[in-house]
């Protein structure tokens, strides 16, 4: 390294500047300045230099870099605060250059943390956002056409037939579509299902359509529908008992056989 040191005329007498110029590294070429008092102490900033000297000398238009003062420094500085105050009370922003540093580290240790659940001065708001109901998709029901169940041997089971009195409603309202529509509000919505029952959608199902009932015309479920679905599902429960019964049976008589062969042998 490449040291130079000379008199600093604008500190105190006695007051020497060193210059040490790197000669290699990625740093080559560049240069660190220090200070140093008449009694040899070593300074390395210009705030120890500032503290070090207190009210005896004013270093505020000082340039450490180059040991002069300059007092275009200081009226430039001058302006900016000066611009910075009547910005302010403007009502603009504050410069986040000259604001105070803040730490941004976290501490290492571990910290109390007090937590507050609520306050009794508090009052809950409801969020207006989220009582309304979401929008809803019209005619999703048609993302279900040309779906077929099948069984376990991968055969489509035949399509059900619906009474006569339902009839469906808007574009391309086949029966499959409709049946998925019928089911899907039976498992989605608690409410009676009763069809569209505004007129005015038959014109214009796109604007009075009703999304949360099916996409059928209003119908009415009389006592003699429900009692014959009530017989069918009682002799569908029926078969499906005997079946059970027969199935348990078979299983028994074949675990006897077992038991008598065994004994046999």
């Amino acid at each position: 390294m490449e040291r130079k040191r000379t008199d600093c005329p604008a500190l105190p007498p006695g007051w020497k500047k060193e210059e040490v110029i790197r000669k290699s590294g990625l740093s080559a070429g560049k240069s660190d300045v220090y200070y140093y008092s008449p009694t040899g102490k070593k300074f390395r900033s210009k705030p120890q230099l500032a503290r070090y000297l207190g009210n005896a000398v004013d270093l505020a238009c000082f340039d450490f870099r180059t040991g002069k003062m300059m007092p275009g420094k200081l009226q430039k500085n001058k302006q900016r605060f000066r611009h910075d105050a009547q910005s302010l009370a403007k009502g603009g922003k504050p410069d986040l250059n000259t604001a105070l540093p803040i730490r941004q580290t976290a501490s290492i240790f571990k910290q109390p943390v007090t937590k507050v659940t609520s306050h009794p001065g508090n009052k809950v708001k409801a969020d207006l956002q989220r009582a309304v109901e979401p929008p809803r998709q019209l005619f999703w029901e048609k993302r279900l056409k040309g779906l077929r169940s099948s069984d376990v041997t991968e055969q489509v089971l035949q399509a059900m037939d619906l009474p006569k009195g339902l009839q469906g409603i808007g574009p391309d309202s086949s029966d499959d579509v409709l049946l998925s529509a019928i089911a899907s509000a039976l498992h989605m919505s608690s409410a009676p299902i009763t069809g569209q029952t505004s007129v005015a959608v038959e014109k214009n199902p796109a604007i009075w359509l009703n999304t949360s009932q099916p996409l059928c015309k209003a119908f009415t479920v009389t006592d003699e529908q429900i009692r014959e679905q009530e017989l069918k599902v009682y002799q569908a429960r029926r078969s499906l008992e005997e079946a059970l019964t027969a199935d348990s049976l078979a299983k028994a008589a074949e675990n006897a056989r077992e038991l008598l062969r065994g004994k046999t042998a």
